[in-house]
């Protein structure tokens, strides 16, 4: 597995699963079609089923859990106030950490696309970020600043639009490797692995702080949190539900795994305070918001004033 944002192939639970090779490729004895079609994976019991089922729900989440926080962004307009940059900065860096294991350890192309996906997320977080900062600093507008931020995301899509397909064509130049050099890239694979875990536990702290610091949660999306929560929960019950399908040892299991559960739900308790900075600061948010309206009536108050002295 390259990251705890989705989840991968067990090896452990599907290696029993294969029969003997027919026509060069195995055939899976009583599989799941779909999720053979789709993951590759060999699943033929309720335990893999429902892990499966749960890792996909949990890859889900994670997908549409920045889309919020975006819209939000636009209609606020006040992001670089709102949001830490360190936390796009740490989230940026753990979805670039899991590409690159995704791509040594030659995990799937649902995955690859899974990843790249979320690259270009963070990447229109980080431009509304910059763009909004230069904007509202600013003191005039400047047309070419609009111009400028269309270019750099349309040249972004063009470039995550094309990235998987050059990735999954080369992908089999990893499979003629040696043995030796084979298992060092798959080793940093996991290492970038570990790594993205450590950039996922480390981008919930500046937010944190930034909350903490501004007493406020307004310009934040309560449901980037929220999402992420559930695609955290979802993907460690995936990883211990398989557990009593396991052929092999379920010690080893967990110590693969280990490194990701632990970002996982560090993240996932992490999330809990950030969710009480909601519900505590929340009065805050409400007393900010009557405070904007008030300039808005007091104009039209004096006018009625006028007029019934008239």
């Amino acid at each position: 597995m390259a990251t705890a944002r989705f989840p991968g192939k067990s090896v452990d639970v599907a290696a029993a699963n294969w029969s003997a090779p027919a026509l060069g490729r195995p055939l899976c004895v009583n599989g799941t079609p779909w999720i053979l079609y789709l993951l590759e994976e060999c699943v033929d019991n309720v335990w893999e089923y429902c892990s499966v089922v749960i890792g996909l729900v949990s890859m889900f989440c994670f997908l549409l859990s920045t889309l919020p926080q975006v819209y939000e962004a636009y209609r606020n307009g006040k992001v670089e106030e709102a949001m830490s940059f360190g936390f796009l900065f740490f989230l940026f860096s753990g979805d670039l950490t899991s590409f690159a294991g995704c791509y040594l350890t030659n995990q799937l192309p649902i995955q690859i696309v899974t990843v790249v996906f979320y690259i270009f997320t963070d990447l229109i977080l980080i431009s509304q970020f910059l763009y909004y900062k230069i904007k509202n600093s600013s003191s005039r507008k400047s047309p070419v600043l609009k111009w400028l931020c269309f270019m750099w995301c349309g040249a972004a899509t063009l470039v995550l639009l094309a990235l998987p397909k050059l990735i999954i064509d080369n992908s089999t130049t990893l499979d003629t490797q040696s043995p030796a050099t084979s298992k060092s890239v798959e080793i940093t694979g996991y290492i970038c692995g570990y790594l993205a875990s450590i950039f996922y536990l480390s981008s919930r702290f500046p937010q944190l702080y930034k909350n903490f610091q501004r007493q406020s949660t307004e310009g934040t999306s309560y449901l980037l949190f929220a999402l992420a929560m559930m695609g955290n929960g979802t993907y460690g019950l995936s990883v211990i539900v398989v557990l009593p399908a396991l052929r092999g040892s379920k010690q080893t299991f967990i110590i693969k795994h280990l490194a990701w559960l632990i970002g996982s739900l560090g993240v996932l308790i992490l999330d809990f305070f950030v969710t009480a900075q909601f519900i505590m600061y929340r009065k805050n948010n409400s007393a900010k918001s009557r405070a904007l309206r008030v300039p808005e009536v007091e104009p039209l108050l004096c006018e009625e004033e006028e007029l019934s002295v008239l």
